[in-house]
């Protein structure tokens, strides 16, 4: 029997076997589950500040996992070994979510805060994210989420009571240019204003040449993000040739300093990376 899959604005309608657009989730027996819960492809101790986090526990230390799929299709995927691909088609270990709490645990006296869930598209692998962060905040520490923020408003319901900061991938201003990526500007958008409402959100755009580089952009997008809160955190990052765009030259400095300075007439925190 075909099922809808409901985590995001794809919607994929799968058969019997069939696996979604993001290569994590598939049609079992006529229910969609999650292939890759538990399927752990990166494990980290990183600063906060790496995901990115600014101002959010300044100067810890937080657990690090990704696993594996996104629902997009970024040619700059920096991640694009494990996002890229499904769990059955690469190595991987398995982590019970009382394993993964219990490795945090473990790293407190490394100044560890707690769990971030990034690396690939965490909203994906949600059901994991979601029994992993429940034991973690029983525990006293802190749940993180690196994502695209493309996930449905009921499945982002069901993870922000045990959620304390996100960083949101905003790509670019554009619808256009979200339907380069295969993703939904309108589901990010409505995404950041729930998620902005329930917990520390920080929003890093990745700067494109060529493609979401223009001051014009620039003033739109951080006009809307302060129109939202002007004290969400903005990051600008540098472009770095990556996966299907190694052919394209890095983003020149001077035009990060130069958008951040146009983000700065709108928003109280901006921060440069990549640089």
């Amino acid at each position: 029997m075909e099922k809808i899959c409901q985590v995001c604005m794809h919607h994929c309608k799968l058969s019997p076997g069939q696996w979604g657009r993001c290569r994590a989730r598939k049609n079992e027996g006529g229910e969609i589950v999650c292939e890759s819960y538990g399927q752990v492809s990166s494990l980290a101790l990183d600063p906060i500040e790496k995901k990115p986090l600014n101002r959010f526990y300044p100067g810890s230390n937080i657990l690090s996992v990704g696993s594996f799929g996104c629902n997009l299709r970024c040619p700059f995927c920096q991640n694009h070994e494990i996002s890229m691909v499904r769990p059955d088609m690469s190595e991987d270990c398995y982590l019970s979510p009382d394993t993964l709490a219990g490795i945090a645990a473990d790293c407190r006296e490394k100044g560890n805060i707690g769990v971030a869930f990034t690396y690939n598209e965490p909203f994906v692998g949600w059901e994991y994210v979601l029994d992993t962060a429940k034991l973690v905040k029983d525990a006293g520490m802190k749940n993180v989420i690196v994502t695209n923020g493309t996930a449905s408003p009921e499945i982002l319901e069901k993870l922000l009571p045990y959620i304390d900061a996100m960083n949101i991938d905003l790509k670019g201003f554009s619808e256009e240019y979200y339907r380069k990526l295969g993703g939904s500007f309108t589901a990010v958008k409505e995404f950041i204003v729930q998620a902005a409402a329930n917990c520390h959100v920080e929003l890093t755009t990745l700067i494109v040449p060529g493609e979401n580089d223009s001051v014009r952009e620039m003033e739109e997008e951080t006009a809307w993000i302060a129109s939202v809160n002007r004290e969400i955190p903005f990051h600008v990052s540098r472009f770095f040739p990556r996966y299907q765009m190694r052919g394209i030259e890095a983003t020149a400095v001077k035009k990060i300093y130069t958008l951040a300075e146009t983000a700065g007439k709108y928003l109280k925190y901006v921060y440069t990376g990549n640089c």
